[in-house]
Formats: C-alpha cells, structure tokens, sequence
C-alpha cells in the first residue's frame, strides 16, 4: 500500500482545470473505494470584507481549512487532495502547517486560449470585473508558479479531458 500521509495538492492558475480534475479524482476513489476527502480552497476564503490584519483572507482560510480536515479525519484515515493556487514556499508552507502534513503538488497549466476560453464560460455578463481580475491574474501566476519550481509534476490540460488528468494525477502518487 503506497504512502498517502502528504496531500496531494492540485495547484495552477485559474481556468487549468483544478476544480474539474478535484472532480474526477473523487469520482475515481469512490469507484475503487479509497477513503478521500476533497477541499477546493476557493471556498474557505470567500468572505468580505477581510480583517485588516488579514486583507487576503489567508489567515482565515488556513483556519478554515484546519477546521475541516480536522473534522473529515474524526471519520477516519483518507486521502486528502486540495485544489487551489501555491505561488511560494509561504503558500505552500501555509498549507502543510493547516494540515499538519506534507505538501505535494502537481501543477496543471492549458494554453492561454483554453485558460481564457475556460474563464469566458465561467462568467456571465454580469461578472465582468471578476473575469478581468481573473484574466490578468492567470497571465501573472503562470509567470510566477513556472518560475517558482514548486511543484514535483507539471501536467498541461489543454487537449486533456478532466478524467485523463484525474488519473495521470493519482498514478503519479500510485494512489490508482
């Protein structure tokens, strides 16, 4: 039995496909019956407006995320898998320390047409500031996780359906 005492992290910019492959590794622990708990970070910081003391709600969401996990283990052993965005050691030491396990990501990228055709469907029109943010938030996180080398595996999604990605993902980790 492989070693799942880490979390395997799903990192990217936005519009790469982590919350749809978050998706599908669930689909694919239920269909082989692993114990597994699924977090997608977005929704453990959404809250406005943020403490002064914390304007990016980090310090929140690490809480937040603590809380959960600590209550998805009261159930028993699983799998933890994570989606959401490492762009430093900071973040990815922010993580370790909310789950008190190690961190182990694999990053997923598309080219900046999927990422912005991904992100034009996601919005509507009344969601246009969110989709500029989002745009140009993409462009500077693809410069700075490639640069960053914090991540054991890089998979691009471009011409990858979200199962395939899935299982590219969980046979790295042998976790298929």
């Amino acid at each position: 039995m492989p070693d799942t005492n880490f979390v395997v992290f799903l990192n990217g910019g936005y519009g790469v496909g982590k919350s749809s492959t978050l998706d599908h590794i669930g689909d694919v622990f239920a269909e082989t019956e692993r114990a597994f708990s699924l977090m997608d970070v977005d929704w453990f910081h959404r809250s406005w407006p943020p403490a002064v003391e914390d304007p990016e709600n980090t310090l929140v969401e690490a809480a937040n995320l603590a809380l959960v996990w600590s209550n998805y283990l009261s159930a028993g052993p699983r799998q933890l898998v994570v989606a959401g965005v490492i762009a430093s050691d900071r973040d990815r030491d922010r993580y370790a320390t909310a789950f008190s396990l190690p961190v182990r990501s694999v990053r997923l990228t598309a080219s900046e047409r999927a990422t912005e055709d991904r992100l034009r469907r996601r919005y509507t029109e009344h969601q246009t500031r969110s989709l500029a943010w989002h745009l140009q938030r993409q462009s500077d996180l693809t410069q700075s996780q490639s640069l960053g080398n914090l991540d054991e595996l890089v998979i691009d999604t471009t011409d990858l359906r979200p199962r395939e990605v899935a299982e590219a993902v969980l046979h790295h980790f042998d976790l298929l």
